[in-house]
């Protein structure tokens, strides 16, 4: 890999003896595949061994591996394993999010940190994963439906669009900002091309931008935590001492092994050196820059806007109402009492209690898909199956893995029976729904997610 001239002679002059180790660590260093394993799926270690590739314990964060997942295997099509890189994972880790808290990943595409907080949640609280690209808050929403909860919810906004719908709301705000993308050099020879001497001066302005809507959007009292895959002082430490400079906030120590710390010749705010860095040449995996600041700023009166809010609720009339009851008996372990209803045309969905509202958000995916209204029946959606978590009690129909990889692939199946709607295990992984028909299971695996299984 040839580094861009200019690159050299700045960080040369930064890292003054320490740059030949840095330089060496990049251009002859190879770049660490890893994943994480979602541990509320069924058996999700025994399967893990079973079906997984080989690996080893990760750096950073817990049920995370150094090894290699393909995304058409079947433990990442049934969103027990995302692939990550090792380094990635400490942001999540830091934030350190609690069961009942209300996050916001603000930044969040294509899902790797939501997926992590999703499961440190563990379905309770409220998770909204925002992303500004459609094409890849469609990527995010298909992530978040694989790894099963409930109360996580895309919406597809700019941050100053998202921070009217949600004043001082959140308990924590992950701001994974965009940036010049040094620390994956290694990996991706587009950030190389792509890399120039004005770069971080240009990111530093956007990432100033995105963390004043950051902060309308705090509680007080909350915490923000602000990450960067490069080694640019300029989006980093000189981004935190501005944002300390501008905002009540302190930063707060992250105490982790196996870390290098943000330095104070690069900032001026005090406590700079509480935040952490990952280095190629000091640490496990790529670059990684990431702080955690306590928010200290006074709660302001809130205007409430004029007019009714639409309910996230549904009218069901007397017929849908009996078929709604059906589908409730029908697989009892969803989290209906932690949801409410929501009708999006003929779509019928569970929206997350905590959230206040959907009038005027751009949402990709509101809460979990239930199904589609049909007459006379709900149809049960491919979500369905995939937030079979460990312990849920439904109908379940085992099929082999070759028949899986007929069922990926858009075929039917054949399996004696006759149980009509199931959701389709190979041992004990829930993979999608289907209905069983006199020995024929009717293929109900989304058309846009179908592939040749490897």
């Amino acid at each position: 890999m040839d580094l861009p001239i200019s690159f050299i002679e700045k960080y040369q002059h930064l890292l003054g003896e320490e740059a030949a180790a840095f330089f060496a660590a990049l251009t002859s260093g190879h770049p660490v595949k890893g994943f994480r394993l979602n541990i509320v799926k069924p058996q999700a270690e025994a399967m893990l061994v079973k079906y997984g590739p080989a690996h080893e314990k990760a750096p950073y964060a817990p049920n995370a591996y150094i090894g290699e997942v393909k995304g058409k295997s079947l433990l990442h099509q049934a969103g027990y394993v995302y692939s990550q890189e090792p380094s990635a994972m400490i942001v999540a880790a830091i934030a350190d999010v609690q069961p009942g808290e209300r996050v916001l990943d603000l930044c969040a595409a294509p899902g790797g940190k939501s997926t992590q907080l999703a499961s440190q949640l563990q379905g309770a609280g409220l998770l909204v994963s925002n992303e500004i690209f459609p094409k890849r808050a469609k990527i995010l929403s298909e992530n978040i439906e694989r790894w099963g909860f409930a109360n996580v919810v895309v919406t597809n906004h700019a941050p100053n669009e998202l921070s009217r719908h949600f004043p001082q709301f959140f308990d924590k705000i992950i701001v994974d900002a965009p940036c010049s993308g040094e620390g994956m050099f290694r990996k991706d020879p587009v950030a190389v091309a792509e890399w120039h001497s004005g770069a971080p001066e240009q990111c530093a302005n956007r990432q100033q931008a995105i963390l004043i809507e950051a902060v309308k959007m705090l509680k007080p009292g909350g915490q923000l935590i602000y990450s960067t895959c490069t080694f640019a002082p300029e989006e980093n430490e000189a981004i935190i001492s501005w944002l300390v400079e501008n905002y009540p906030f302190v930063i707060q120590a992250i105490d982790m092994p196996n870390v290098a710390h943000g330095r104070a010749e690069w900032g001026y705010a005090a406590d700079i050196d509480k935040t952490v860095r990952l280095w190629p040449h000091l640490n496990q995996g790529e670059g990684h820059f990431a702080a955690k600041l306590h928010y200290q700023g006074e709660a302001k009166s809130i205007k409430q806007k004029k007019g009714k809010h639409k309910e996230a609720q549904p009218k069901l009339e007397q017929e849908a109402s009996k078929l709604w009851q059906t589908f409730q008996a029908k697989f009892p372990y969803l989290p209906f009492d932690d949801g409410k209803l929501h009708m999006l045309g003929d779509q019928l969905w569970l929206v997350p209690k905590a959230l206040p509202s959907l009038q005027g958000l751009k949402v990709m995916r509101p809460g979990l898909h239930l199904g589609t209204m049909k007459k006379h029946r709900i149809e049960p959606s491919y979500a369905v199956a995939l937030a079979f978590l460990a312990g849920s009690q439904g109908p379940t129909l085992p099929i082999t893995i070759q028949q899986w990889k007929q069922y990926v692939a858009g075929e039917t199946i054949s399996v004696p029976g006759n149980a009509g709607w199931v959701i389709l295990q190979v041992d004990e992984v829930p993979v999608g729904i289907g209905k069983q028909v006199q020995g024929i299971v009717k293929n109900f695996f989304p058309k846009g997610l179908r592939f040749q299984a490897d």
